[in-house]
């Protein structure tokens, strides 16, 4: 019994999903295989080996036996979700020029930017191919969606990145795209592929799109007050990268007119000097943008977990409420 209390709810979901995880894993390696060029699968590899917690195919089978699913295509569709997920790292990394990815070097890195972006679209063109291989075009629709929506999000990211005139509702929009239309898309079409009741499809996508934004606003949060050791990330990466997150939207937003050069000079034009990283902190401090983001992130966990009423109460529904308090108790 004390095992489960001192279980993540992402490790207890891998442990209850284990065997359909296998299936996904197998089904992962035996797609990502490339005949003619074994660049693909070196390249596929180094990201999918790289010891993430593949949170979103899990979220896909934990949808699909929530609703009660006991077929096959689940697999297909959280490997496709996989693939997706992956495809889209490999296109971040080169837009974005990183180096480090979960404290390994980057494909771009290791290979190149040709490389990355080239087995980014094959892995794109496979995610299509399972999910044809499901027979349901409304899952087509979602999963086809979703892809369209993340290139947007980046797109939108790439322009209101270091624009000041960024809001919070231009950076919802940005989080909706690059990381919560994957979520909602995963937790939705499990729901589809078992055939649930359109309040209850609904009620999973308004679970997975509630839950990447808080994960987002967490990842974004513990920039400025994470563990490098936990997060792969130093502290203040997005500011060095002149990224406007949310703590920090929130600080412009409040600026004297000063403060307000301070930021123009190192987000907008990017000509930070040693010193910078701290006086933003000062600022953030000062406005308490932190706390302010902290609070934004446990409303989207309850609105997560709200969305859940409406399914039937099991212990997988269970898991995905306790998913939701995890994402922002890395925040305490």
């Amino acid at each position: 019994m004390d095992q489960v209390v001192t279980q993540k709810p992402h490790e207890l979901l891998a442990e209850t999903l284990s065997t359909k995880m296998a299936a996904v894993n197998t089904l992962i390696q035996t797609r990502m295989a490339s005949e003619h060029a074994p660049r693909i699968p070196e390249v596929t590899a180094h990201l999918v080996n790289a010891g993430g917690k593949r949170l979103r195919p899990m979220l896909t089978l934990a949808a699909a036996k929530l609703c009660g699913y006991a077929g096959e295509d689940d697999v297909k569709l959280a490997a496709t979700v996989e693939f997706i997920h992956t495809a889209t790292l490999l296109h971040d990394d080169v837009v974005d020029e990183s180096g480090q990815r979960r404290g390994r070097p980057t494909a771009n890195l290791l290979w190149d930017n040709k490389s990355s972006v080239l087995v980014g679209d094959y892995l794109f063109s496979r995610s299509f191919q399972l999910m044809v291989e499901t027979g349901s075009l409304q899952v087509l629709d979602i999963l086809a969606n979703a892809s369209a929506t993340i290139a947007e999000g980046e797109v939108l990211q790439m322009t209101a990145a270091s624009d000041l005139k960024t809001d919070e509702s231009i950076y919802l929009q940005v989080v909706r795209g690059k990381t919560a239309a994957l979520f909602s898309a995963a937790t939705q079409v499990g729901g589809v592929i078992a055939e649930a009741s359109d309040t209850q499809v609904q009620a999973l996508y308004d679970y997975g799109d509630a839950l990447g934004i808080a994960f987002q606003i967490a990842d974004d949060l513990l920039d400025y007050q994470g563990d490098a050791k936990t997060t792969g990330k130093n502290v203040g990466d997005d500011f060095r990268e002149r990224k406007l997150t949310l703590p920090v939207i929130k600080a412009v937003a409040q600026a004297t007119d000063e403060e307000r050069a301070f930021w123009t000079r190192t987000i907008e034009k990017g000509r930070q000097e040693d010193g910078d990283l701290e006086q933003a902190l000062a600022l953030m401090a000062k406005y308490q943008t932190l706390e302010a983001t902290r609070a934004d992130a446990l409303v989207w966990a309850a609105k997560a977990k709200d969305a859940l009423n409406v399914l039937p109460e099991t212990a997988i529904r269970t898991m995905l409420v306790d998913l939701a308090d995890y994402v922002v108790a890395r925040l305490h």
